[in-house]
């Protein structure tokens, strides 16, 4: 309730805001139009007195009356004036035109025509030296009779055209400003409706702006915001939002790492450049939708720019309205990679174990006939151990390698691949004169590599075998891993693509993550795994290679065999 309220006062709070923001918006304009219109009215009266005073000094009569008056040397008397030819004109245009004044005087300021007879004979109480000097002035100023817009044209002899004197004509400003209640009126009718118009529209746009805030308050975004990247930037996993129309919204720094794509707000999903079933999982189309709208908890991996992903789509929804998806991209490479090396470092001690429990009963063996006395035999006995080991395809395969760590791992491999009726040998073109610097990297390629030969060899025809060779070249590792399964199918990406559901029993290559993943170790360290040799041949399989630079460095003493 409380959180309705204060809702509430903040609506109303914002809707006054907005409706005084109108209203100073109209007061201003309103006085903006009003100035112009008083301007305008002022500027037409002067307009006006202009062309008056224009025509009474281009009459003929007012011309000689002020030419003689101008030319007599005396002053005319007041009652010389009264009543005369040009206070007669003047009286007249004023009754027309409804002037103000029209004031005719000679070339010394005398006013031989003025609106008051007391004031005829006596000078002007303005300056009239611009018109006798020929030019036309107008201006708004006060005089005799008040404040005026008026206007001075020189009155020009008629022989010579020389200004003889002036006439100068006057509105009063109640004349002038007689349309301004109307202008004024129209104003404000104007601004009524505007306000009125603002307040409405003010109205609507907050209404409209809550429905696409759903109903959050400003402060309420900010905070919003504020925690949206707190929380976004904070999260270990990757975080990538988008609307109905798929267009992405939202995504922090890790999505954009863990997908390859550093600008993905405002493209599509659908258009990002991604493997199909990277686009199929962040859509969402590769899980079912519990009945309760949510995403079911398993995710299938996998593998975009170098990484092993979990990604988990849920629909989000506010008000019975919905607002698209949200897709959390979970970072598992590190946790598969453990994973394998973990299987690796186990397979070995196992097979260590073994030949450790093989060696004691070989030991016990040869005790037992040398404390029987029969020497002879237990040497025969050991030099037939010895031809065994370096029997090629023989359990320890030293006659072709002879590096430690290699030695264990093809025979724990060997050890295996042999309980599932495939036998591993190393071909006889090996030759490793370095030590391994970079067991888990070597183990979890070789072993991967191995792993999917001995599966293929299973699901192939018999004799089943796989076979495989290493090279050095300074501290680069060269594998090759040869099988005699059925080959890898045409148009199969064994390195992308991530089949699920539906897997062929004979399709051993690219069912899982591992061949991706020993890639991008590979590519970590500026190598490549690569498929050399599709096969799928009579006794034939497939052949993979990988180049390993870096994880080989020279052996501490002289290798045997090498002088």
């Amino acid at each position: 309730m409380h959180r309705l309220e204060a809702k509430m006062r903040f609506s109303t709070r914002m809707l006054l805001l907005q409706l005084a923001c109108v209203t100073v918006v109209v007061a201003i304009c309103t006085g903006v139009f009003v100035g112009i219109g008083v301007q305008q009215l002022r500027a037409e009266a002067a307009t006006s007195a202009l062309s008056i005073a224009r025509t009474v000094a281009a009459n003929s009569d007012v011309r000689a009356g002020v030419a003689r008056a101008s030319a007599d040397s005396g002053t005319p008397t007041n009652a010389s004036l009264r009543g005369g030819p040009l206070s007669a004109l003047a009286a007249a245009a004023e009754a027309n035109t409804g002037a103000l004044f029209i004031v005719i005087t000679d070339d010394h300021g005398i006013r031989l025509a003025h609106p008051d007879p007391q004031l005829l004979g006596a000078v002007v109480s303005t300056e009239f030296a611009e018109a006798l000097a020929g030019r036309e002035t107008v201006s708004w100023a006060s005089g005799t009779l008040g404040e005026s817009a008026r206007a001075k044209v020189p009155v020009r002899d008629p022989g010579t055209d020389e200004p003889v004197g002036e006439v100068s004509v006057g509105f009063a400003p109640s004349s002038v400003f007689k349309e301004l209640p109307l202008l004024l009126g129209g104003v404000a009718l104007a601004a009524t409706v505007a306000l009125a118009l603002g307040a409405v529209v003010s109205f609507v746009i907050r209404r409209r702006l809550e429905r696409l805030t759903l109903g959050l308050q400003p402060e309420e975004m900010s905070a919003l915001v504020q925690n949206q990247a707190a929380v976004l930037d904070g999260v270990g996993d990757g975080v990538l939002a988008y609307g109905p129309n798929h267009v992405v919204t939202v995504a922090n720094t890790m999505a954009a790492r863990l997908l390859g794509i550093p600008d993905l707000v405002g493209r599509r999903v659908l258009d990002l450049a991604l493997p199909a079933p990277v686009i199929a999982a962040l859509a969402g189309e590769s899980k079912q939708l519990s009945p309760g709208g949510r995403g079911s908890d398993a995710a299938d991996p996998v593998v975009v720019a170098n990484h092993v992903v979990y990604i988990d789509t849920h629909p989000v929804s506010r008000a019975n309205r919905n607002l698209g998806m949200i897709a959390v991209i979970r970072d598992r490479t590190d946790v598969v990679n453990l994973t394998d090396r973990l299987e690796s470092v186990a397979t070995m001690s196992d097979a260590l174990r073994v030949q450790r429990h093989e060696f004691a009963n070989r030991l016990h063996v040869t005790a037992g006939l040398i404390d029987a006395g029969r020497v002879p035999d237990a040497r025969d006995y050991l030099d037939d151990v010895l031809q065994a080991s370096r029997t090629p395809g023989g359990s320890s395969a030293g006659e072709y390698l002879t590096e430690p760590f290699l030695v264990s791992l093809v025979e724990a491999k060997a050890a295996q691949a042999s309980e599932r009726g495939v036998q591993l040998t190393v071909g006889s073109d090996s030759l490793v004169r370095g030590v391994v610097s970079a067991p888990e990297d070597v183990a979890t390629v070789v072993a991967n590599l191995i792993d999917n030969a001995v599966n293929a060899a299973v699901h192939g025809q018999r004799p089943r075998w796989v076979d495989v060779e290493f090279l050095d070249d300074g501290d680069t590792l060269v594998v090759s891993v040869s099988d005699s399964g059925q080959g890898v199918p045409t148009g199969v990406r064994v390195f992308s693509d991530v089949q699920r559901t539906g897997l062929d029993p004979g399709a051993v290559h690219g069912r899982g993550i591992g061949l991706p993943l020993v890639r991008d170790i590979a590519a970590q360290r500026g190598g490549d795994v690569w498929l050399a040799d599709a096969g799928g041949r009579e006794g034939s399989g497939a052949v993979f290679c990988a180049r390993l630079p870096g994880v080989m460095q020279a052996p501490a003493r002289e290798v045997q065999g090498e002088k």
